[in-house]
């Protein structure tokens, strides 16, 4: 059965059999027998994924156990925080600070990185740099906005603090690379991206997000909960509306 995953992750980069072959030196017959269904070595599947910025697991399905898989996912994991605010204010800059391709935010208000000076300077100079930063915060005006506001006890102020966060981002929502949009979706996390490093803050009922433990992450090759994460939030960015 052919591979489409891998044939289309090729495409997406320009990549032809043979250009690939030559980055991984093998002979490019191995590469068409990869497209046509037949799984590499680990040593291949690592090297392919790693060069077209794929993950194993998503290429190659079945090649690993679930031991294997299990494994890989666990030692994704850097840290766990108890409360968000035990997360070193230090880490939230470094990490985006860090970012070379994708920074991205979604969260209902996340007022504590709008109101931080030094965030909004590291997320205008990676935008200058071409690093993209997308921003997803709640519609102010949702039902699940509202939800989330009766499920922490603090009704109307979710909403409020929603509408803060957007006066706090005003002076970036000009510049070239930084995008916001307004979603409805239930989250049931907040995820912080930089790159393949995550900070995924759980939501807890009846408890802010502040009071909710973090989890500090990390992509691992064979690993699938940066995948997970990852692929939840591009779904909430497609179904989120641009804001004017």
């Amino acid at each position: 059965m052919p591979n489409d995953r891998l044939r289309t992750a090729m495409l997406e980069r320009g990549l032809t059999p043979a250009a690939l072959a030559e980055v991984l030196n093998v002979d490019p017959k191995s590469v068409e027998r990869w497209i046509s269904g037949r799984t590499p070595y680990r040593r291949h599947r690592y090297a392919v994924s790693a060069h077209l910025g794929v993950d194993e697991v998503y290429l190659w399905p079945d090649a690993l156990s679930s031991d294997q898989v299990a494994s890989a996912s666990e030692s994704e994991i850097i840290n766990i925080y108890p409360h968000r605010w035990t997360v070193p204010s230090e880490l939230w800059r470094t990490m985006f600070d860090n970012a070379e391709e994708e920074i991205g935010v979604l969260v209902y208000s996340g007022l504590f990185l709008s109101e931080d000076a030094g965030i909004h300077r590291i997320f205008r100079q990676k935008a200058d740099a071409g690093v993209r930063v997308r921003i997803l915060l709640g519609d102010p005006d949702s039902e699940v906005v509202a939800q989330r506001g009766a499920d922490e006890g603090v009704d109307d102020v979710q909403a409020a603090k929603i509408k803060n966060a957007l006066v706090m981002y005003r002076p970036l929502r000009e510049v070239d690379g930084i995008e916001f949009r307004l979603h409805r979706t239930v989250l049931y996390n907040s995820i912080y991206r930089s790159d393949d490093q995550l900070l995924v803050n759980t939501h807890i009922y009846s408890f802010t997000a502040a009071q909710a433990p973090v989890l500090h992450l990390r992509r691992v090759a064979g690993g699938g909960m940066v995948s997970t994460y990852l692929d939840s939030f591009e779904r909430v960015w497609d179904e989120a509306t641009p804001l004017d």
